[in-house]
C-alpha cells in the first residue's frame, strides 16, 4: 500500500457520500482512506461508521481549520504518499493510480496536482495546479477554460491545489507540514513555495481527474470569511518565504498587486474586509508565532531563490496572457 487518502470534513455529509463512494470504485483498491472530521454537527461521522467501517475516522471536537485537520490526518498515515482530497469532490476510477504513477517520474518531485473539473459543468476546468506571481497573487491555472483544449500535458507548476493532490510524506517531514497559522486558504501555495526553497518540484498531471463542486461547504467564491483569511495569508505568505532583499525587489509589483485587489473587493462591498485582513497579516508576520515560522535563509539555497524569482516574474506575465 503506497497511499492514504486524507479527507478533511466539516458538516459536509451530502458531499462526502459521493466522494467516498467514488473512491470505493477505484480500479486499484490498495490504498487507505482517513476522514478527519472537524467537529461536524451533521451526520457525517454516523453515516461513515454505518456505511464504511473500513474508513479510518479521526474526530476533532471543534473546527480547528483545514491546516490542523489535514496535519492530524497526515501524521496518522503509515504510507509513502499522502493524497489530500476535498470532501466536495468525485474522482474517476483510476485517480489514485495515476497520482501514484506521476510521483515516480522525477526523483525530486514533492507533489503532483490533479486535473480538477467543474462538477456543475465538466467541460470546464476548475484548476490545473496553481501559480503564484510577483503581484502577490495565487491563481488556479485554466479556471473556466475548456478542459479538452487546455493543460492536457504534464507540466511543472508553482504549487499543487490542496483540494486534490499527492505528497511525499518523507519530504513533508523534512520541510514541515501545513502551517496552521493559515487556518485555511493559501496554505497549499505556502507549502509548495517552501518545497521549492528546499529544492523540490511540484507538478500537474491531466490523467488524474476529479470533479469539484467548489466552495461546497464554505459558501460562495467571495465572502467575508474567505476574503479576510485570504488577504491576511497573502501578507504572511510573502513574509515567511521571501528574504528581505526579495521582498524589496518585488515591491514595485506587490504594491500595485494589492491595490488592484483592494479595488476589486471594494466594488464587491468587501474593501474594508480585505483591508482588515491585510492588517491582520502584518500583525501575524511580526508576532512571535509568525516569526517562528519564517523560512530561514541559507546561502546553499541561493539558486533555488533565483529560480523561484524567475517563476514569479514569468507567472506575472502568464496571469494576463497565459
Amino acid at each position: 500500500m503506497k497511499s492514504t487518502v486524507v479527507i478533511p470534513n466539516y458538516n459536509g455529509v451530502e458531499y462526502l457520500k459521493e466522494c467516498i463512494c467514488s473512491l470505493m470504485e477505484q480500479k486499484n483498491k490498495d490504498f487507505a482512506i482517513c476522514v478527519v472530521d472537524n467537529g461536524s454537527k451533521d451526520e457525517s461521522v454516523l453515516w461513515l461508521k454505518e456505511n464504511f467501517p473500513s474508513v479510518q475516522i479521526i474526530e476533532l471536537k471543534e473546527n480547528t481549520g483545514f491546516c490542523h485537520a489535514v496535519n492530524v490526518g497526515i501524521k496518522a498515515c503509515k504510507t509513502k504518499y499522502v493524497i489530500l482530497l476535498n470532501n466536495d469532490t468525485v474522482v474517476l476510477t483510476d485517480f489514485v493510480a495515476y497520482l501514484e504513477k506521476a510521483m515516480e517520474k522525477e526523483k525530486n518531485t514533492f507533489s503532483v496536482s490533479a486535473k480538477m473539473l467543474d462538477m456543475h459543468n465538466p467541460s470546464l476546468l476548475d484548476g490545473a495546479g496553481d501559480l503564484y506571481c510577483a503581484l502577490g497573487w495565487a491563481y488556479a491555472r485554466g479556471k473556466g477554460r475548456e478542459a479538452v483544449k487546455y493543460y492536457t500535458e504534464r507540466e511543472e507548476i508553482f504549487s499543487a491545489c490542496g483540494g486534490a493532490v499527492i505528497y511525499k510524506k518523507d519530504i513533508l517531514e523534512e520541510i514541515g507540514y501545513f502551517d496552521e497559522n493559515h487556518f485555511a486558504y493559501l496554505e497549499d501555495c505556502d507549502l509548495g513555495y517552501r518545497a521549492q526553497i528546499f529544492g523540490y518540484r511540484n507538478y500537474y498531471t491531466p490523467k488524474a481527474v476529479v470533479y469539484h463542486a467548489g466552495s461546497g461547504v464554505s459558501g460562495s467564491r467571495h465572502n467575508e470569511f474567505k476574503v479576510n483569511l485570504s488577504s491576511r495569508n497573502s501578507i504572511y505568505l510573502i513574509y515567511k518565504n521571501m528574504p528581505v532583499i526579495q521582498q524589496v525587489l518585488n515591491l514595485p509589483f506587490l504594491i500595485p498587486g494589492f491595490l488592484v485587489k483592494y479595488l476589486f473587493f471594494l466594488k464587491k462591498g468587501l474593501g474594508h474586509t480585505y483591508s482588515k485582513g491585510l492588517w491582520k497579516g502584518i500583525k501575524l508576520s511580526i508576532s512571535e508565532e509568525g516569526r517562528k515560522r519564517k523560512v530561514s535563509f541559507s546561502w546553499s539555497r541561493l539558486l533555488n531563490y533565483f529560480r523561484i524569482q524567475g517563476k514569479l516574474w514569468i507567472n506575472t506575465v502568464r496571469r494576463f496572457i497565459g
